[in-house]
């Protein structure tokens, strides 16, 4: 009795360890990309720098830094223009993009602004039949007990995996951008859409300091 016991054991032991390392080799290659920058944001938005409004616009930088790692700002635009990105000049699709960014940015900053320092829970990902993209839905805790849904479409790109979207509370970045910028195309130039961007971004930046 004794002797199976042990083996039971044994077994029991040999099967955990090899549930363990199956975990942890679980996560996707666009998960732990993900995870990694997300680590990385939610430390510098729970830093004292970032509420001390003395440096809060340093703190600000090294996420936007982050953020640009694996955002793919150039697809973000694309995306949201439409079949009217191929009219840009390439010098203003340089440019939509700068702009967009400095736009996305601090809105995906703001929204996430009152984490309350829990870790992120990854709910599951789901993936195109190819493999090239994935959506990889999480959920991030708030300070007032929320819990916010936030889902990160990602696409590979030149051996990468990059953020094309991000849908905060079932709302896509994208298409929120989408129809505004549509029916300013419609009877507007992308310059003039591009200063209407820019002028929205520093809006935005400006709520949070």
């Amino acid at each position: 009795m004794k002797t199976m016991l042990s083996r039971l054991a044994a077994i029991l032991f040999c099967l955990s360890v090899c549930l363990a390392a199956g975990t942890s080799q679980a996560a996707s290659p666009a998960h732990q990309t993900l995870e990694r920058t997300i680590d990385n944001v939610l430390n510098l938005i729970k830093d004292p720098a970032y509420a001390n409004p003395a440096t809060r616009g340093a703190q600000r930088a090294k996420i936007e830094k982050e953020a640009r790692t694996i955002f793919d700002f150039n697809e973000f635009s694309l995306r949201t223009v439409g079949r009217r990105w191929s009219t840009f000049t390439p010098a203003q699709q340089q440019a939509f993009s700068e702009a967009f960014a400095n736009l996305l940015i601090p809105t995906y900053v703001n929204k996430i602004d009152g984490y309350n320092g829990e870790r992120v829970l990854y709910l599951g990902e789901a993936s195109s039949s190819d493999g090239s993209k994935v959506e990889i839905r999480t959920e991030v805790a708030m300070k007032d007990g929320r819990k916010i849904p936030v889902h990160y479409r990602m696409l590979q790109k030149g051996g990468k995996w990059w953020v094309y979207d991000v849908l905060v509370e079932n709302l896509s970045l994208v298409k929120n951008y989408r129809t505004q910028f549509q029916d300013i195309l419609n009877t507007g130039t992308p310059d003039e859409l591009i200063k209407r961007i820019d002028e929205k971004a520093r809006e935005v930046r400006a709520q949070k300091g």
